[in-house]
C-alpha cells in the first residue's frame, strides 16, 4: 500500500514538473501599437500663457501629414515631432495627432516643457530659454527580463550590429536604420536635424548605454535626447517579418516566446497523457490484486 502511494506521488510530481515550465513562460501579447505610450517627461514649471500652446501643437500635427520630422517656434515656445523612419505619412500623422490630447492627463495643460514618446513617434515642446538637455542625455531605457549566458556570444554580435547601425544612420538621408546580424535585430534613429557625424556619435552613445544599462539582456531600448537604439536577439534567427518592419522586430521576440510556449505546452500535454496512463495502469493492478 505504501509503495503504491509513493508511486502515485512520484507521478504527480512528474506531472507538475512538466506543467510548471509552461506556466512560467511570458504570456504572449500582440505587437505593440504605434500609439502606445513608451515614456513621458514633464517640467515642474508652468507656462505664463498656456493658450499659446494649442496652436503650436496643431501646426505640428498638420505638418506630420507631409513629413516625418519638423520643428516650429511660436509665441515664445519651440516644439518638434519625429516619426519612426518606416511609417507612412498617414501613420505618422495619426501617431502625432494622439499626443496633444494625451498631454493634459500625462503632464497637465500648462507645463513649461514636456516630451511624450509613443511607439511610432514623439513630440516635445519647451518655453524659449528653457534649460536644454544634451543630445546624448539618457532619457529612458527598457531592458529585457531574459538574459543570455556568457557563452551565447551576445556581446560580439551586438557590437557588430551596433557598428552597422552607426554606419547605417550616417549613410541614410533619413538618419534611420534597421538591420540584422547573426540572430540579432537592431533599429536606430536620430532626430531629423542632426548632421550625419553627430547622428553617428549619438547612436554610439545610445549603444554604449544599452550595453552598460542592460548587460546581457536579450533585448533593450535606450532613448537619448536626440536618438535611440533598440535590439532584439532571436535564438532561432531573425524572423523574415523583422527584416521589413521594426515593429515586427520588437514584437517578433514575443512570437519566439509564443513558439516556445506552444512547444512546452505539447510536452506538458504528452506528460499529462503518460501520467494518466500510468495512473490507470496502477489502478488496474490494484484492482487485480484485490481480486
Amino acid at each position: 500500500m505504501g509503495r503504491s502511494r509513493r508511486r502515485e506521488q512520484e507521478q504527480t510530481q512528474t506531472l507538475l514538473l512538466l506543467i510548471t515550465p509552461l506556466l512560467l513562460l511570458p504570456t504572449p501579447t500582440s505587437g505593440a501599437d504605434n500609439t502606445n505610450l513608451i515614456y513621458k517627461g514633464c517640467a515642474d514649471q508652468k507656462l505664463q500663457d498656456p493658450s499659446s500652446l494649442k496652436p503650436l501643437l496643431a501646426s505640428l500635427v498638420s505638418e506630420s501629414a507631409q513629413k516625418p520630422f519638423a520643428t516650429a517656434t511660436q509665441n515664445a515656445l519651440t516644439a518638434a515631432y519625429q516619426c519612426r523612419g518606416d511609417l507612412s505619412n498617414a501613420d505618422c500623422s495619426a501617431c502625432v495627432a494622439r499626443i496633444p490630447a494625451m498631454l493634459p492627463s500625462l503632464c497637465g495643460a500648462d507645463v513649461a516643457a514636456a516630451r511624450v514618446q509613443l511607439g511610432g513617434c514623439y513630440l516635445r515642446y519647451e518655453a524659449v530659454g528653457f534649460k536644454q538637455v544634451p543630445a546624448t542625455q539618457l532619457l529612458y531605457k527598457v531592458c529585457g527580463s531574459r538574459r543570455l549566458s556568457d557563452g551565447a556570444g551576445l556581446e560580439a554580435r551586438r557590437e557588430a550590429a551596433f557598428e552597422m547601425a552607426e554606419n547605417g544612420v550616417q549613410s541614410s538621408g533619413a538618419l534611420f536604420y534597421t538591420g540584422s546580424y547573426e540572430s540579432l535585430y537592431v533599429l536606430a534613429q536620430c532626430e531629423g536635424d542632426l548632421g550625419n557625424a553627430d547622428c553617428g556619435d549619438c547612436i554610439r552613445s545610445a549603444a554604449d548605454q544599452a550595453k552598460a544599462q542592460c548587460g546581457r539582456a536579450i533585448s533593450a531600448q535606450t532613448y537619448l535626447h536626440a536618438c535611440y537604439v533598440s535590439y532584439s536577439f532571436y535564438p532561432n534567427g531573425v524572423p523574415t517579418a523583422a527584416s521589413s518592419s521594426p515593429r515586427a522586430g520588437e514584437g517578433g521576440h514575443e512570437h519566439t516566446e509564443r513558439t516556445v510556449a506552444l512547444a512546452v505546452g505539447g510536452v506538458a500535454a504528452l506528460g499529462f497523457l503518460i501520467a494518466c496512463m500510468l495512473f490507470v495502469k496502477s489502478a488496474l493492478k490494484k484492482r487485480g490484486g484485490k481480486r
